[in-house]
Parts: C-alpha cells; sequence; structure tokens
C-alpha cells in the first residue's frame, strides 16, 4: 500500500548535489521540502534567501558562524529531523558515514550518495534496478554518477538478453566546474592505480549478475565524464536491435555526432538551451551513430553529467523508502515528467 500525504524531505549538504536535490523535490507533486542544512558562510548560501527553502546548521557551532555572518537560519540540523520523514545525505565523502551512525540510532530513514561504501547502509540504489528490494527499508545509497550510467546501460542489454560481458574505459573529469579553480589536474592524464576501478564492482553491488571490468582515467577538463565500452553479446545481433534496446530505458537519450553534438561541451550547452536547472543532464547522452556492432561484439560511448545524473535516482531512492510509489516504473514515471527526462531532446 502506498503511502497517499507528501513526504517531508530534508537535506544535509548544500552543494552541488544537495541543491540539485532540493530543486527537483520542489518540482515533486508528492514531496515536501522541509528545509536544507549546511555549514558553510559563502555565496552558496546567500543565493538561497528568497527561494523560500528553509536554512539550518549543521550543528550549534556552525549556527554561531551564521548567525555571525548574517545568514538567517531556522535552527539546527536536529530541528530539522524533527520535522522531516526522510533526510537526503549530501555531505562530502566520509561524512555521510559518519552521520548515518546518528540517523540509525534515532531511527529516521536516510539516503546517502555513492561517495560512500555499499556497507553503510547495505543496498545500493539504480531505480531502474533495486528499487523494489528498497522499499521500505530505511536506508539505501545511490550509487556515484559513473556507475548509474553503468547500471542503466548494461541493464538495457540484459534486460534484451544481450549482455554476456562488458569492458569499459572512462575518461573522468578532473574536479567539479565550480571548484576547479581550488585543484584539479592541468596538463597530465591520471590513471586510476586499480584494475578494475571501482566503478565496476559498485554496478556489482546493485546487480551482483553484471560480468562488468572498468578502467577509468582522470582528464583535464570540469564538464563530465566520457565513457567507452566493448561488450560482448550473447549473439551477434544488428544495430538496429542494440539501439532498440538502449530506446527501452527512458533515463537513455541517444545522440548523434552527426547534428553537431559532438562533444560534451555541445551537450551541455543543448541542456542549457532546453533550459534545464543547472543545465543539468539527468540521462546517459549515448551516441547512436557512433554505435557499432561487429557480430556479437559491441562497441558505444556515451557521456555522464557527474553533477546531474544522480538526482532522478535519489527522487525515485525516497518513493521507494517512504512508500509513495509501490513500483518502479510509477516512480519513475512521475521523477521522469516532472523533471523532463526524455530519451529525446529533439
Amino acid at each position: 500500500m502506498t503511502n497517499t500525504n507528501p513526504v517531508r524531505v530534508a537535506i544535509n549538504g548544500y552543494g552541488v548535489i544537495g541543491k540539485r536535490v532540493a530543486t527537483a523535490i520542489l518540482a515533486q507533486k508528492d514531496m515536501r521540502l522541509a528545509g536544507v542544512a549546511d555549514i558553510t558562510t559563502d555565496w552558496r548560501l546567500r543565493v538561497r534567501e528568497g527561494q523560500g527553502v528553509d536554512l539550518y546548521a549543521a550543528t550549534s557551532e556552525h549556527a554561531k558562524a551564521m548567525r555571525e555572518a548574517g545568514i538567517p537560519i531556522a535552527g539546527t540540523l536536529d530541528d530539522l529531523l524533527g520535522q522531516a520523514d526522510v533526510v537526503v545525505d549530501c555531505t562530502p565523502k566520509r561524512i555521510a558515514a559518519q552521520n548515518a551512525e546518528t540517523y540509525r540510532a534515532s531511527g529516521f530513514k536516510f539516503i546517502v550518495h555513492g561517495g560512500e561504501k555499499h556497507a553503510v547502509t547495505g543496498h545500493s540504489f539504480v531505480a531502474e534496478v533495486s528499487f523494489d528490494s528498497a522499499v521500505g527499508r530505511t536506508a539505501t545509497r545511490v550509487v556515484s554518477c559513473n556507475t548509474t550510467s553503468i547500471v542503466r546501460t548494461l541493464t538495457t542489454l540484459k534486460r534484451a538478453g544481450l549482455l554476456k560481458h562488458a569492458r569499459g574505459t572512462l575518461l573522468r573529469r578532473a574536479t567539479d566546474p565550480w571548484e576547479s579553480h581550488l585543484g584539479g589536474i592541468m596538463n597530465t592524464l591520471v590513471p586510476e592505480p586499480d584494475i578494475p576501478s571501482h566503478q565496476g564492482p559498485d554496478a556489482q553491488s546493485v546487480d551482483p549478475e553484471l560480468d562488468v571490468v572498468t578502467m577509468a582515467v582522470k582528464v583535464p577538463q570540469t564538464l563530465a565524464h566520457l565513457h567507452y565500452w566493448s561488450v560482448k553479446l550473447t549473439r551477434s545481433a544488428s544495430e538496429d536491435e542494440v539501439l532498440n534496446a538502449f530506446r527501452s530505458s527512458s533515463r537513455i537519450a541517444l545522440i548523434r555526432a552527426g547534428d553537431g553534438l559532438a562533444a560534451i561541451n555541445t551537450v551541455k550547452e543543448l541542456m542549457a538551451d532546453l533550459g534545464r536547472p543547472h543545465d543539468n543532464l539527468y540521462e546517459v547522452a549515448l551516441w547512436e551513430d557512433m554505435l557499432k556492432v561487429e557480430g556479437d561484439e559491441l562497441f558505444y560511448a556515451y557521456m555522464v553529467d557527474n553533477q546531474a545524473i544522480v538526482i532522478p535516482d535519489t527522487i525515485d531512492a525516497i518513493r521507494a523508502l517512504t512508500g509513495l510509489a509501490g513500483t518502479a516504473e510509477d516512480s519513475i514515471a512521475q521523477t521522469n515528467e516532472a523533471l523532463g527526462v526524455r530519451t529525446r531532446f529533439y
């Protein structure tokens, strides 16, 4: 039985992911944003003023600093949690794992993200695969941007009976765009030291049946990630059959280099032209005119917006934990409609 009352959602951490989750929650008919908690006193919180979002300090110490900086707050995180049904933790890596102990001790439903280990919640979430097993749980972990894309794409091939095993190379952006002046890399490439890189095993935390190996390298740009995949199919197939499998996912959008979308910057510009909040690309943007099939071997490439791809799945995770939707299909349809997620951009 599904919950018919709007669920009150608290967000802890108002950074790259947190602000996007907040915007997405405000677009949902069955959710209410109880407020957001953070620790900063800079421009990131000041632009929130006037948007009708209540702000809370993560601790009493941070509350003092915020008030001294002239940032109005409604209380502390404890006050916020008292007004919410579920908390989405968008704090930096390892901080959320510490916060999870507090949420758990209070019997509070919570969601963490892919910077944390699977063990923090004992459940890893991608809506198209693990929604059902998340229903009614106390906690789940929405996996990382790259892992989300891997599970989405390989699952479509698996459901079509085409997937034998997959090997992927990930070209990873060096840092988030907003803080590229603080760090990152320049004039070099940095390979992840282990093969497989962590994304393959992480995908298996969502679907243990996936035969997947990943390799990753950081590259000196900040816009998005780029994946190249070589897949062994269960049999020979046509390109049209493979493309139809990818079309079966409502969160994979086929794009064409021949239309001028020849690089990740052009896709981001398209998102801006579509009026997406923060230029968000929620979908896996997969080049259909680059895809090739040679007998039982498949080769393709796609783009991952590291700041946006996990947002729809986070919304679905809220519905799973709180009983707002009984099935993945129902939740995905609601989220897609609210956020404008599509399989074609024009």
